[in-house]
């Protein structure tokens, strides 16, 4: 069979269908409240496949459910006895966006690492995924600058890209490729117009990021301590600590595990989602929490997700999908923060002008209505405040190398002014 193929949108629910006689499975549904959301399908008549909007949240809770059982345990004479609660269901989640994804391929590694979850392992290796291509971002989606879309070129077991009237199918790994080829005659060999009206696709959907941010520039700031402390402050004074960032994220995976007893002789051990962001988390045997602050457990959630994770395996943990700053209300997200320690420079040099003009208000070479016009003027040129001023005659450049001279203790030169 060959790795691309065509399928025809009439073919769909019956090529689905199928599917359902052999595995369970999962697709984005669009319920009664219009939210979009990953849900098990029994019946594929009966449900809203949608393909147009990305699921509110990740499929990861079919991995990792936010509650889970490990085991049974029950206590009696002869000591303790285990009963294992592992989850080994064949399923096909279909539907996938390229983000979450690779969401699932950075869970592979860190579930396989050291000691293996086989919790976690017992669901996926047969798990198939479809993933669906991204024609049109979402408007806080930047996976295009995560590098994880909007179009995957690895790690999919079969991917669709919508060309109107039928999907193109791309077959990524053995199991996508004996998916479909055990209903082969719902598809056609791909023709050179169908690939190239997929290129096309994949062009114009990068073309429509409303961000694009610079990954790089801001692990290169977190690699040379170069956020600066106030912003830490900042983002911990917004924080309202409700971890809601960490439960959509699709890369973010901290657990808690407890003992539920049912009674003094039986019970369940559980795991349950947790958060970096949550004091407790941190919190050590005896009561010590070592990041006893908001402040202090967002910087480390950030550090984590891009340069602890880029420093171990290579990518940052952050798949560009967007869904923190659809849920934050603080923007304490990760779209937010790049831009912001980005941008630092420039918030930082922002004061420095004002105690240039305060300085020549104090003097009284300037007014405040001089001061107010330059700055105006100044957020339109980007010229330095001085040259700003003396372009539009406010003063000259003898008198702010004074004013700068006796605020430094040095002798005033006017060739120290930038023009």
């Amino acid at each position: 069979m060959t790795d691309k193929l065509i399928l025809y949108k009439e073919h769909l629910n019956s090529f689905l269908r199928k599917i359902t006689k052999g595995f369970e499975l999962i697709a984005p549904v669009r319920n009664t409240y219009g939210d979009t959301l990953f849900e098990v399908i029994s019946s594929v008549d009966d449900v809203r496949i949608d393909l147009t909007n990305r699921p509110i949240l990740s499929p990861k809770r079919f991995f990792m459910p936010q509650v889970e059982t490990l085991f049974a345990y029950r206590y009696d004479k002869s000591g303790y006895t285990f009963k294992d609660a592992a989850d080994s269901t064949p399923r096909v989640i279909f539907g996938l966006r390229s983000c979450d994804t690779r969401g699932i391929l950075f869970y592979d590694l860190i579930f396989q690492e050291g000691l293996k979850d086989k919790y976690y392992l017992d669901r996926r290796k047969d798990t198939i995924l479809i993933n669906l291509g991204c024609n049109q971002p979402g408007e806080n989606c930047f996976c295009k600058s995560a590098q994880s879309g909007p179009f995957l070129t690895y790690g999919y077991d079969i991917q669709l890209t919508d060309l109107g009237d039928r999907f193109f199918v791309e077959n990524g790994r053995p199991r996508g490729r004996e998916l479909l080829a055990g209903w082969s005659y719902f598809f056609r060999p791909a023709t050179q117009t169908d690939i190239d009206a997929q290129y096309e696709v994949v062009l114009e959907s990068e073309g429509k990021f409303r961000h694009r941010l610079d990954f790089d520039a801001a692990i290169e700031k977190l690699i040379n301590q170069e956020v600066a402390p106030a912003i830490w402050e900042e983002l911990g004074s917004r924080c309202q600590n409700c971890g809601g960032c960490a439960y959509v994220c699709p890369t973010c995976y901290c657990f808690n595990i407890f003992d539920s007893p049912g009674s003094e002789k039986e019970g369940e051990r559980l795991r349950t989602w947790d958060a970096c962001t949550f004091a407790g988390f941190s919190r050590l045997a005896g009561g010590y929490n070592p990041r006893q602050d908001k402040a202090q457990r967002i910087k480390r959630r950030f550090y984590h997700k891009l340069f602890y994770d880029k420093q171990k395996y290579n990518i940052p943990s952050c798949v560009g999908c967007g869904r923190c700053a659809d849920i934050c209300f603080g923007r304490i997200d990760m779209l937010s923060f790049i831009r912001l320690i980005c941008e630092q420079k420039e918030r930082a040099l922002a004061p420095a002008h004002r105690r240039l003009g305060e300085l020549l208000l104090e003097a009284g070479i300037i007014s405040r209505k001089d001061l107010d016009l330059a700055i105006e003027k100044q957020a339109a040129t980007g010229k330095p405040l001085g040259a700003q001023l003396v372009e539009m005659g406010m003063v000259d450049k003898e008198a702010i190398a004074r004013a700068l001279g006796c605020q430094l203790k040095i002798p005033g030169t006017a060739e120290n002014i930038e023009d």
